[in-house]
């Protein structure tokens, strides 16, 4: 922080507006360390997300369903 001027010194206003914003940028840092983590995840389950969509694409793909379509059941 910056020197406080000699006429500052020992004011509670000013210990008081000094302890806010000391808690205000400690704030700051942890929400921001959150939403980098938030982020993180986002970026991880984006990704599996679509590791996932392709899968299904590649399933959909294989005519495994039309098999089960066309096949009558046994009592025909």
């Amino acid at each position: 922080m910056q020197d406080i001027p000699d006429e500052y010194a020992g004011n509670p206003a000013m210990e008081h507006i000094e302890f806010k914003i000391a808690f205000l940028e400690r704030a700051n840092m942890e929400l921001s360390d959150v939403v980098y983590r938030q982020q993180q995840e986002l970026e991880e389950l984006r990704a599996r997300l679509s590791a996932l969509v392709t899968q299904l694409e590649s399933l959909k793909s294989e005519d495994f369903g039309d098999a089960v379509e066309e096949e009558r059941p046994p009592h025909y």
